[in-house]
């Protein structure tokens, strides 16, 4: 167990205290969630940083680190579904969660051929994951009530269920041939 891991099994900490946050009646309570949010998108930015430059790499952190990231998004997404309760809401949540599953799916489906460098990250999967990571912290400090701030939050948002589109066709558009049988690693 390293210190990257560490970070990363903070970050999935994270997500029941979030949801904690949530729920609880205080005054700033968005804010606090919005702020643990930030917290956990600042480890998931450090635990991978700090794991490459130092060579603390493990598979264990391999592993884990993408869970922690799709598990604190999906969960701050349902916290969001459920309090606008409108399709504007709902729509660019459900593409970036099903591109979020599908894309894990991949990855773990081309490492088992031994080809997962065909479906790295790319800086558009970059772009689009801090893309997500502002609009949700936005958009917990932001409820729906709070007029053009939470528009605001709703249109990064949307950006970034596009990105998340543009990504998906990269990462199927490298995995084809492995797909239809006609590559092999």
């Amino acid at each position: 167990m390293n210190f990257p891991n560490i970070l990363t099994l903070a970050r999935l900490g994270m997500v029941p205290v979030l949801v904690l946050l949530w729920y609880l009646p205080f005054p700033g309570h968005r804010w606090a969630c919005a702020g643990l949010f930030a917290l956990a998108a600042l480890t998931d930015f450090f635990d991978g940083y700090l794991a490459r430059k130092n060579g603390l790499e493990t598979p264990f952190g391999a592993f884990l680190d993408p869970v922690a990231d799709k598990v604190m998004v999906a969960v701050a997404l349902g916290l969001l579904i459920e309090h606008w309760d409108k399709a504007l809401m709902t729509l660019p949540a459900v593409v970036i969660i099903c591109r979020e599953v599908l894309v894990s799916a991949l990855r773990e489906w081309m490492a088992e051929m031994g080809a997962r460098g065909v479906v790295k990250v790319s800086w558009v999967g970059k772009l689009k994951t801090a893309m997500q990571m502002i609009a949700i912290g936005w958009l917990l400090a932001f409820p729906s009530d709070q007029g053009i701030l939470a528009q605001v939050g709703l249109g990064i948002l949307v950006v970034a269920a596009i990105l998340t589109l543009h990504s998906l066709v990269q990462y199927l558009r490298a995995a084809w041939p492995f797909l239809m049988g006609t590559n092999s690693p």
